[in-house]
C-alpha cells in the first residue's frame, strides 16, 4: 500500500509535458502523445490553453512529481480530461482532482458541467462518475463516448 502524501495545486503550463506522459500511462483509456497530436492536442496547444485560461486545471503531486491531473474547458463547462497514474488510483486523488476543477468551472458561472465517458460498465470511469452524481444525457460525443452531466441541482 502506498503511503505517499498527495498534494494538489493549480496546473501551470510547465506541467503539460508530465501530463502528456501520464495520459499514455493510465490503466484504462491510455492515449499516446502521437494520438493526442493527431487529434490536434499538442504540448504547445495545451500549454497555451493553460496559460491563457481556456483550460483551467489542477495537478496532483507526490514526492515533487505530477501523478495525476484534471482539466476543464472554461468556455463550455466540459471536464476535458481526468488522468491518474495507476499506483495512485483508489485513494481519493481522482475524486479530489475532479471536485477542484468542478469548483473552478462553477466559479466561472457554469450551472451545467459535462464530460464524455466510456459507456461500458466494465470500465472503471463508468461507475466512478455515476457514483459522484453524474448522470447520462443519452447522447454520444464525437468520440462515441456517452455524455454525462452534472447540474447545480445535483449538489
Amino acid at each position: 500500500m502506498h503511503t505517499d502524501v498527495v498534494s494538489f495545486r493549480t496546473a501551470r503550463p510547465g506541467d503539460v509535458a508530465a501530463c502528456v506522459l501520464i495520459r499514455g500511462q493510465t490503466r484504462e483509456n491510455a492515449v499516446s502523445e502521437a494520438d493526442l497530436n493527431a487529434a490536434g492536442i499538442t504540448r504547445e496547444f495545451w500549454a497555451a490553453g493553460v496559460r491563457d485560461g481556456r483550460f483551467p486545471g489542477v495537478v496532483a503531486e507526490a514526492h515533487g512529481r505530477v501523478v495525476g491531473y484534471c482539466f476543464g474547458a472554461a468556455e463550455s463547462g466540459e471536464i476535458v480530461v481526468l488522468a491518474l497514474l495507476p499506483d495512485f488510483e483508489g485513494r481519493g486523488a481522482g475524486k479530489a482532482l475532479l471536485r477542484r476543477v468542478m469548483e473552478i468551472l462553477r466559479g466561472l458561472g457554469h450551472q451545467r458541467l459535462f464530460l464524455g465517458c466510456n459507456s461500458d460498465p466494465a470500465v472503471r470511469s463508468h461507475g466512478f462518475y455515476r457514483h459522484l452524481g453524474w448522470t447520462s444525457t443519452g447522447q454520444l460525443d464525437k468520440y462515441g463516448d456517452e455524455v454525462l452531466e452534472y447540474t447545480a441541482e445535483a449538489i
